[in-house]
């Protein structure tokens, strides 16, 4: 019975996706079963979600070079290859030799302890009182007062006052800090993988208060400590594809799409409270089907206007890892590329949202072709003039190439694990292919298009800010503090002296060793203020007024 309901279900829903192809030609019917199958494959659970670096991602990869190579494409990765292997950092983690030990017993990393992430790595043993702070011993240090204390303080930051009372412990004669909370309930501290603040002087650690609630409940007691601190960075790979259409031309156009999705939401950016798999219909195997099915249209064309750049990027909802890596380390001269279209999310075409062009302002010659476009009667247009924000058309902006973004806009499965191929609109997705390569069509006179810088967009944050400094962040940077990858024109950073390679530090009283501590400093900040930042360039520290 269970196979028979789950037949029908799959019958209905088949015919739900295929009716309103029927009424389309031979031809356009054919775009959408590619966009079905595509789509169909990439967001299938066997992927597991596309996390780069992991068998799903190899699964991703290995479906899009063998669709390249069907139509015709070469590789045109490094050494000849398919594939461009780049590095992902993936945060700080303890060692296995890392270990706390109260009185012989051996705690449990992350069930019972973990050290802060931004613990110096250092080992120690001593005997200590619980409520004494003498010199040359580990001090402990119950943390519910401070919270107490700044409990109606929007701008308290736990791990701030955490950092700052190790400073302050360690030029006190402290071997190592140790946090603990007497009151039961949720820990107020978590391991932060990717925090990238400097070193602590001393290891740092939190006892959870399973653990407190054992080992540290008699505060007269006398504790046998022995810890040790080894923590080191992790790294993974990532992989794009990439395919060449020769057609012996002197310039080429660069498509792409990131094909990269959540995993099981193990990097913390999911919707969803769940750990269960993300399939990414929409996003973005959406924008990667519609990748593969240009590559086949081109294939075919007659024209010989433009050699095609083919990329299908992974590690975009980590940070641009893998457009960013390919713009800095590219296999064609990036002098002799015209443009650059990005297709992100085009699978919810709806007349709600409608279709989102960015990167309208990148070039002059887009407003001259966009509107004339006869596709492009078929859909209510929002146009953004940015050449940045949250999606890999931003690294080739940075290169000064005229892009273009494609969006069907924001939804309700966004980053969950509802995002699925079901939902998709593949009559409204072909639509987009088809805009495109009458877009494509439209260039082929215009064999260099002329680029113009434009305003900088927002990226994903839980900050809103109304202000900016004109500083592109470097989303790869791993170190502390946020580096410059451009910076521009007549904003408050340029103004203030910062360069491309600088990183910033400060903005007033706010230290900004993330890019998520830097928007939320933006967010303290109104037009009109002023204020000081503090940068560095090499192994010099600045400092400089600007108004916002």
């Amino acid at each position: 019975m269970l196979k028979k309901i789950t037949f029908l279900l799959a019958a209905v829903l088949f015919l739900s996706i295929s009716l309103p192809a029927q009424k389309l030609k031979k031809a356009d019917r054919e775009i959408v079963e590619n966009l079905q199958t595509h789509v169909g494959f990439l967001a299938d659970d066997k992927l597991e979600g596309r996390r780069p670096g992991t068998e799903g991602e190899k699964m991703a990869m290995e479906y899009i070079k063998n669709a390249f190579a069907k139509y015709g494409l070469q590789p045109k990765g490094p050494d000849g290859s398919w594939f461009q292997e780049f590095d992902i950092y993936d945060g700080k983690f303890p060692s296995p030799s890392t270990h706390f030990i109260i009185n012989d017993h051996d705690l449990k990393l992350y069930d019972e302890y973990f050290p802060l992430s931004f613990s110096a790595n250092i080992g120690g043993k001593a005997v200590v009182a619980l409520v004494l702070q003498e010199q040359d011993v580990p001090w402990f240090f119950d943390i519910h007062q401070l919270i107490e204390k700044n409990s109606h303080n929007p701008h308290f930051d736990i791990y701030s006052a955490i950092r700052d009372m190790a400073k302050d412990a360690s030029e006190r004669g402290a071997t190592a800090l140790v946090f603990y909370n007497s009151r039961n309930g949720e820990d107020p501290v978590k391991y932060e993988k990717n925090d990238r603040s400097e070193t602590s002087p001393i290891p740092v650690f939190y006892i959870r208060n399973n653990a407190a609630s054992k080992y540290l409940k008699d505060e007269a007691a006398m504790l046998d400590i022995k810890f040790k601190t080894d923590i080191r960075p992790k790294h993974r790979k990532g992989h794009n594809v990439v395919g060449y259409l020769d057609n012996k031309a002197e310039h080429t156009i660069i498509l792409g799409a990131h094909f990269d999705h959540l995993g099981y939401g193990e990097d913390n950016n999911s919707r969803d409270t769940l750990k269960q798999i993300h399939n990414g219909a929409d996003d973005n195997a959406s924008g990667t089907a519609a990748l593969l099915e240009l590559a086949r249209q081109l294939s075919k064309s007659k024209s010989k206007a433009y050699n095609y750049l083919f990329i299908a990027f992974s590690a975009e909802e980590l940070g641009l890892f893998g457009s960013k890596h390919y713009a800095d380390n590219p296999t064609v001269d990036l002098d002799k590329v015209s443009y650059m279209v990005n297709m992100d999310m085009v699978g919810r075409l709806d007349n709600n949202n409608g279709l989102t062009i960015g990167g309208f302002g990148t070039s002059p010659a887009w407003a001259q072709i966009i509107p004339q476009l006869k596709t492009g009667k078929d859909f209510n247009i929002k146009y953004d003039s940015s050449g940045t924000g949250p999606s890999d058309h931003t690294s080739f902006y940075r290169k000064n190439l005229p892009v273009l973004f494609f969006f069907t806009g924001l939804h309700e499965d966004y980053h969950k694990t509802t995002d699925d191929a079901h939902k998709i609109n593949y009559t409204g997705q072909a639509k987009i292919v088809k805009m495109i390569l009458e877009l494509i069509e439209a260039t082929y006179s215009m064999p260099k298009l002329a680029f113009t810088p434009t305003a900088e967009r927002q990226t994903t944050t839980s900050a809103r800010f109304s202000v900016g400094l004109g500083l592109m962040p470097d989303y790869t940077f791993n170190g502390t503090g946020v580096r410059a990858d451009g910076v521009s024109s007549g904003r408050a950073a340029e103004k203030a002296g910062m360069k491309a390679g600088d990183i910033l530090i400060k903005i007033g009283n706010f230290n900004t060793n993330t890019l998520e501590e830097y928007m939320q400093a933006l967010s303290k900040f109104r037009k009109g203020d002023k204020t000081k930042i503090v940068f560095k360039r090499g192994e010099e520290t600045l400092e400089a007024e600007v108004e916002f």
